[in-house]
């Protein structure tokens, strides 16, 4: 190991010059300045882009990384919201760092708190009881009502507050073994990879995981203590994608918790008739995230898809995605255009037939030595190790950080 690794490991009084370290599929540092950075551009950006005629109180349930921080950065910088986040991350210690989430939030919320916004967050399991009534307690004696409400959870592990029961998501195909092309990000090999199908409890864990359960307690427990305001909105993220990953994603086990997630907003428009409220559920783009690059084949579509709309002049980030979610489908000043299944299409572009041609093309031609020409292997990898506050122009990674970072609101 190195001296730099070890000095990382080791608790210390002094500030650290930290790097990325990785395991695997995950970065087990993150950088506290490069978060600061990451969310003062998701600032700018929404702020360059014009007001937005949003929500004013706004719950944002998974609030800390991905869309969920896109969303809340845009609901309070687009719209001049009151915004409440709810997250799981772990905080620092003194020679360890925090989650990547952790420095997201408390660079938020300074950022927020200079710009005379309130925003408070909760860190904590959001599936159990107990920070859903830390939640509702809060909304009660700071905001009366929220009159959005955004889901955005992606967590691999559910405890069902009503059995006890812990459930586990896998990513599975259903019906047979998958066989296709893979990359490592990392070194730029591409393989194949084979995937054996999931069994029935498999696809009902996921469900329970992934699925709309959760998403319908929460809105259940705000209306019954009518903590919604009338006209309230509420909006959960999914994610369809194209032919080539459909048989490991969208037809796979993450797939039927994505079917279940859909129909559960139809419940819940139902169940928020009597204050005029509506659910939707957001398609969103193929991105980089922690979870998109430990699934197989997803990371070499992204890389082949990044390439191609980078071309186009169409691509997008979390931001980008959330920002024109918000401006041009939720809050455009007329009916909200949903797809023939009620959806928000929001992947509109990423699902462009012509995009999607050349990537079925490019496809075909992935080896290890065509890729680097063929894809955005690069981008690919930028944006991962951006999840974890690494590779931000302005940030000096030579210089010692102060690896113990606080969240104002949270105590």
């Amino acid at each position: 190991m190195s001296e730099l690794a070890i000095a990382i490991l080791t608790n210390k009084q002094e500030n650290m010059i930290i790097e990325p370290r990785m395991r695997g599929f995950i970065c087990l540092t993150a950088h506290p300045d490069g978060a600061e950075q990451n969310v003062k551009n998701q600032i700018e950006y929404v702020k360059s882009k014009g007001s937005i005629a949003g929500a004013k109180k706004v719950l944002v349930i998974g609030a800390s990384t991905g869309f969920g921080l896109a969303s809340r950065i845009t609901s309070a910088f687009g719209s001049d919201a009151s915004t409440i986040g709810v997250f799981f991350e772990k905080p620092p210690v003194e020679g360890k760092t925090a989650s990547p989430g952790w420095y997201n939030s408390a660079a938020f919320e300074k950022e927020a708190h200079k710009a005379g916004l309130y925003a408070k967050s909760i860190n904590g399991d959001a599936f159990s009881n107990e920070i859903k009534r830390e939640t509702l307690d809060l909304i009660k004696a700071d905001l009366g009502q929220v009159d959005l409400v955004i889901y955005s959870l992606a967590s691999p592990v559910r405890t069902n507050p009503v059995t006890g029961v812990t459930h586990r998501s896998v990513l599975k195909p259903i019906g047979q073994t998958f066989t296709n092309k893979t990359v490592d990000f990392h070194t730029g090999k591409v393989s194949e990879v084979s995937i054996a199908p999931a069994n029935e409890e498999d696809i009902e864990n996921t469900v329970a995981v992934m699925g709309g359960e959760d998403w319908a307690m929460w809105i259940d427990a705000l209306k019954a203590e009518n903590l919604l305001a009338d006209g309230a909105t509420t909006v959960a993220y999914s994610y369809i994608g194209p032919s080539l990953t459909e048989a490991v994603y969208r037809k796979g086990t993450i797939g039927r918790a994505k079917d279940h997630l859909e129909a559960t907003a139809f419940t819940i428009t139902d169940s928020l008739k009597s204050i005029g409220g509506k659910a939707y559920v957001s398609v969103n783009k193929a991105l980089v995230t922690q979870a998109s690059s430990a699934i197989p084949v997803i990371p070499l579509y992204i890389s082949l898809l990044y390439k191609i709309m980078k071309e186009e002049g169409i691509h997008e980030g979390c931001i980008e995605q959330i920002q024109r979610l918000f401006q041009d489908r939720l809050y455009n000043g007329s009916e909200v255009p949903v797809d023939e299944k009620g959806r928000i299409r929001i992947d509109d572009w990423e699902m462009r037939d012509d995009v999607q041609e050349k990537v079925a093309k490019l496809w075909l031609e992935a080896t290890t030595e065509t890729l680097p020409e063929i894809g955005d292997l690069a981008g690919y990898r930028n944006d991962f190790l951006n999840l974890f506050g690494f590779e931000f122009a302005g940030v000096d990674y030579q210089a010692e950080a102060n690896e113990v970072v606080d969240i104002e609101s949270i105590k």
